[in-house]
C-alpha cells in the first residue's frame, strides 16, 4: 500500500487506492481495449476487481508504491509499482492518447528515485505493444532482452521484452 503518499502532475492526482474505486478501476479493468496489454483477461465480474483492489490496498509498503489516477475528477487507471522495482500502468482507453501515461509514470518514478534507495527500475510488456514501449523508452528505459511465450494470460501465451531504467538515465531523459 502507498503510505498515504498524494503526487499531484499538471492535469493528474495520483493516490493511494481505496474501496471506493471499485467501480470505476473495475470499469478499466473489464475492458478488453484497456487489458489488451495487461498481465491477466479482462476482469469478468466485480469480485474480481474487489480481489485485485485490496491486493492493491493491502500491498506492504516496503514492497510496493502504487496509485490510482484521477483525471478531471475521476479515476481512469493505476500507475505505479505492484511490486518494487517493477513499474506497472494502466488507463481505461477513453482517457489514453492525450499523454496522461507518460504523465503518471514520470510522477511516480520520479517519486520513487525521491524516496526509496533503488538505483534501477524494471519493465516488462508484449514485443506487440508499441505505445507503452515508446512510453518506457521516452522515459529513458532500455530493452535489455526478449523471450517467446514468458506468460499465459487466460489460455494464450505471451512474449516479453524486458527492459531497465537507471536513476541517471531518468535524470537526462526528463532533464535534456
Amino acid at each position: 500500500m502507498t503510505t498515504g503518499v498524494v503526487l499531484s502532475t499538471p492535469r493528474l492526482t495520483l493516490r493511494p487506492a481505496r474501496w471506493d474505486d471499485l467501480d470505476a478501476m473495475h470499469a478499466v479493468l473489464s475492458d478488453p481495449r484497456a487489458t489488451r496489454w495487461w498481465s491477466t483477461p479482462p476482469h469478468q465480474t466485480l469480485d474480481q476487481t474487489r480481489a485485485w483492489l485490496g491486493s492493491m490496498i493491502d500491498s506492504p509498503p516496503e514492497l510496493a508504491d502504487d496509485f490510482v489516477v484521477e483525471f478531471e475528477g475521476r479515476v481512469v487507471g493505476k500507475a505505479g509499482f505492484f511490486r518494487l522495482p517493477e513499474i506497472g500502468f494502466i488507463l481505461h482507453p477513453d482517457a489514453q492518447g492525450r499523454g496522461l501515461g507518460l504523465e503518471a509514470a514520470q510522477a511516480v518514478i520520479a517519486h520513487v528515485f525521491a524516496t526509496r534507495d533503488l538505483d534501477r527500475l524494471t519493465a516488462e510488456a508484449d514485443p506487440d505493444n508499441t505505445a507503452s514501449i515508446a512510453l518506457l523508452t521516452r522515459l529513458g528505459f532500455r530493452e535489455t532482452g526478449r523471450a517467446e511465450r514468458t506468460l499465459l494470460v487466460g489460455d494464450v501465451w505471451v512474449d516479453s521484452v524486458w527492459l531497465v531504467l537507471d536513476r541517471t538515465d531518468f535524470s537526462a531523459a526528463c532533464n535534456p
